[in-house]
């Protein structure tokens, strides 16, 4: 939109398509493609025995937080655990000293036949040694029950002092909350089942092992020191701060999932790298891993955990440009952040798709396949450059994909920010043949504005106007190009003073069929703003 006109919307026709050999077939709709689903949220859409561990999930929460034992990490039991593997060993030593015993009695047996046997001097000798050595027997067994006695007052001091010591009172915290969310059930917040059933569906819905997945995920972000930094903080400490396009929401899916892209290009700048993979002398975790941790919470800040909302993240990962699998400290620290984000944020991206996936990278998937859950791998989708578009589309509106990665979303765009200019249309290009888009213009001084995109290029495309007046010249408005399988969507305007046609000519020299989606408007000098 120009000026600050006050202006009217022209009055404008159906956008047409032609074939060349099939003149005034017209333009189909695009037809949504099948996105994924979440699994429902809702109790009545659960089966009997994911109903049952739910139950059972809400009863361990309710009275672990009711007693204040959320937070308790079972101390009692890892010391009874080892106790009980302390008893094999002190039954062992018990027998050992046995053994010795028994053996200087038969020394001491042996040694009186042999004096009985010795001659009258010899008998006076050992008489006078044997004679010591009752001495020092004596010497012994007295000091024994001395420490014996000392050993029994230790033991009932320190039991007295245990005894003694004040019990810390249990900490009761009815709030205890997780993600925005109370998890207290008996507080009645539909959310809190959502956030539940997350845990679950991450541990096939075993009750027990939610549990203690839960428990491990509060006490893991409790002491986590780098979530001060939440979706409403605007200042990083320490420069913490995500290098620019490196993490970002942008936009959402056909579910209304919102979108996160992440662009591992970004680290192919050395300075970057290096201070993304630097670990403050081993006294914090490497950045790259705090960076993480915290552009996931200001993402989580967006889902909404009610049942049948969007409690979920779609996420693309970029490859193009990345640093490649040959660095070892990249390796390290996507690996840490993959453990980190199945073990405290589960269920919470519902599609991981990959773009721009080189070929080095099916190496590298064989290092991190083993350590994905089954449940991790089934939402991995790989696409390689020529496919990019193609697979976005199955997921994100074309208007909702950014421009650089073949869509038609613009940062700060506005000249189709209001629904009706929305429209998206298709138009599928048999191999070896060409199509024409007409865009009319029903009177003078209209301005017409247009985007088209071509899923994979490799056509010629070509943009005229042609005037109403047969005896008028065409005027070429973009002359005909190849344009290439990477090129981004075509944006371009065209202010006609008389009544007309923009027509735009896509060739397809291929064996493939191509589709193009495109939109456009046509809005007069009176045309009023949207």
């Amino acid at each position: 939109v120009s000026g600050g006109a006050v202006e009217a919307v022209a009055p404008a026709k159906e956008v047409s398509a032609k074939v060349e050999v099939e003149a005034g077939a017209a333009a189909v709709a695009v037809a949504k493609n099948m996105s994924f689903r979440e699994e429902s949220n809702r109790l009545g859409d659960l089966k009997d025995a994911e109903r049952k561990a739910l139950a059972e999930l809400r009863a361990k929460v309710e009275e672990a937080i009711v007693e204040g034992k959320l937070f308790d990490d079972d101390s009692a039991s890892v010391k009874e655990a080892a106790a009980d593997e302390k008893k094999p060993e002190v039954a062992a030593e018990e027998k050992k000293e046995d053994a010795v015993e028994a053996g200087e009695e038969k020394k001491e047996e042996e040694a009186k036949e042999e004096v009985a046997v010795a001659e009258p001097a010899e008998e006076k000798k050992e008489e006078a040694v044997a004679a010591e050595e009752k001495q020092e027997e004596a010497a012994e067994e007295k000091k024994e029950p001395e420490a014996e006695a000392a050993a029994e007052k230790e033991e009932t001091a320190a039991v007295e002092a245990e005894k003694a010591a004040p019990v810390a009172a249990a900490v009761v915290d009815k709030d205890v909350a997780l993600w925005g969310v109370p998890l207290l059930p008996s507080k009645g917040d539909e959310a809190t089942d959502v956030v539940l059933l997350k845990f679950l569906r991450a541990r096939d819905f075993k009750a027990g092992a939610a549990f203690d997945m839960l428990r491990r995920t509060l006490r893991w972000r409790r002491e986590w020191k780098s979530l001060a930094a939440t979706a409403a903080d605007g200042d990083d400490d320490e420069g913490d701060a995500l290098p620019e396009g490196a993490c970002v929401l942008d936009g959402a899916d056909r579910e209304g999932h919102p979108v996160c892209y992440n662009a591992l290009g970004v680290f192919a700048d050395e300075a970057v790298y290096r201070s993304a993979l630097g670990t403050d002398g081993g006294k914090k975790p490497a950045r790259f891993l705090r960076w993480r941790v915290r552009a996931m919470e200001r993402h989580v800040a967006e889902l909404d955990f009610r049942p049948g909302g969007a409690a979920s993240l779609l996420q693309v990962t970029d490859l193009r440009g990345s640093p490649g699998p040959a660095r070892k400290d990249l390796r390290v620290a996507m690996k840490q952040v993959l453990d980190l984000f199945q073990d405290n944020y589960p269920e919470l991206v519902a599609r991981n798709v990959m773009i721009n996936v080189p070929f080095s990278y099916y190496a590298f998937t064989t290092v991190f396949f083993p350590f994905l859950t089954q449940r991790t791998k089934s939402k991995l989708v790989v696409a390689r450059p020529s496919k990019v578009t193609e697979t976005l589309l199955k997921y994100i509106p074309i208007e909702a994909i950014p421009v650089k990665y073949g869509g038609l979303k613009r940062d700060g765009d506005t000249e189709f920010a209001c629904e009706h200019d929305a429209e998206i249309a298709e138009v599928v290009v048999k191999a070896n043949s060409t199509e024409t888009i007409e865009m009319e213009a029903t009177e003078g001084d209209t301005t017409l504005t247009w985007d088209v995109t071509v899923l994979g290029w490799e056509v010629r495309y070509t943009e005229e106007f042609v005037p109403a007046d047969e005896g008028a010249y065409t005027i070429v408005v973009s002359k005909g190009r190849k344009v290439g399988a990477g090129e981004e969507a075509v944006r371009n305007s065209f202010r006609a003073v008389e009544a007309g046609k923009v027509v735009i000519t896509v060739e397809n020299a291929t064996r493939g069929r191509k589709r193009v989606l495109f939109r456009h408007k046509a809005k007069s000098a009176l045309a009023k703003k949207c």
